[in-house]
């Protein structure tokens, strides 16, 4: 099998119960195991966090820590772990997530058969409390070239990436809560290939408010500098971009009930139980 890094990063509003949870499902319970753990504490953190951390440490030998003075948030976070991957191929984690027994496993065959492939995600299962009830699944589609043009083309924690290829576009760039779309972007217009595998491998603990506070100018700004790297990346024409910006940017205007109720109803496909 193809050698590979996790890459994570963790801050200290997180759980010490999710990242354990999360740690256990990389290292423990994989079919396949990675090479090496690259974990980015993301600055200080809490005592709770730090025990589980160093639980793993002992039980998994190549864990490598990249300590952060301060909070800089996901992009630079990851930045800073990139340069500690030994590896050309990176799977990404968050750390209050599940990847499901076969995710690597999975990943690394369909890899191996499509030398091509310059980021591959997988589907996910979303849950509120109890992993074994999944919610909705969001799947992302085999042919990103239509669904990039206004949607995010791949679930980012679910990802493996070529390192060679996400350093040559420049890698994570400043664009609050949208730095992965940012970063597809750049590597599509760079003919890199992005798809996904239509199995859900990965659990997301999903939190109900998330999207009803998806709102605001901060947003709104991410949102507009998204739209416009599209444009200038030759992505989309300068009709999608004013329909995007109308409706992307309008979202984020909604009531927050009403935005949480359009993406459930439009984005996920609704499931009530998994069992794995």
């Amino acid at each position: 099998m193809e050698l590979f890094s996790v890459l994570m990063s963790v801050y200290i509003k997180e759980e010490a119960t999710f990242l354990d949870w999360a740690l256990q499902s990389i290292l423990v319970d994989q079919t396949v195991k990675p090479s090496e753990l690259v974990l980015v504490e993301d600055g200080p953190l809490t005592k709770e966090l730090y025990r589980v951390i160093d639980k793993y440490k002992c039980i998994f030998p190549s864990f490598i820590s990249v300590k952060l003075s301060e909070n800089v948030g996901l992009g630079k976070a990851l930045n800073a772990g990139l340069k500690y991957c030994h590896n050309e191929w990176v799977a990404r984690m968050d750390s209050d997530d599940i990847s499901l027994p076969t995710r690597f496993e999975k990943q690394l065959e369909y890899i191996k058969t499509h030398p091509d492939i310059d980021v591959l995600g997988c589907a996910v299962g979303e849950f509120e409390n109890d992993e074994h009830i999944v919610t909705s699944v969001k799947v992302c589609p085999i042919s990103v070239d239509s669904y990039i043009k206004f949607r995010s083309p791949v679930n980012h924690p679910t990802v493996f990436f070529r390192k060679s290829s996400v350093l040559q576009v420049g890698s994570y760039r400043h664009c609050p809560f949208m730095e992965d779309y940012h970063l597809w972007i750049r590597m599509y217009a760079a003919g890199m290939k992005i798809t996904s595998l239509q199995e859900s491998l990965y659990l997301f603990k999903m939190d109900r408010n998330a999207q009803k506070r998806r709102g605001g100018i901060t947003y709104i700004k991410s949102e507009m500098n998204i739209q416009k790297l599209l444009l200038d990346s030759g992505v989309i024409s300068r009709c999608n971009y004013c329909t995007n910006l109308i409706l992307r940017c309008g979202a984020r205007l909604l009531p927050g009930s009403y935005r949480a109720f359009l993406y459930k109803l439009f984005f996920r496909r609704s499931r009530v139980s998994y069992e794995y």
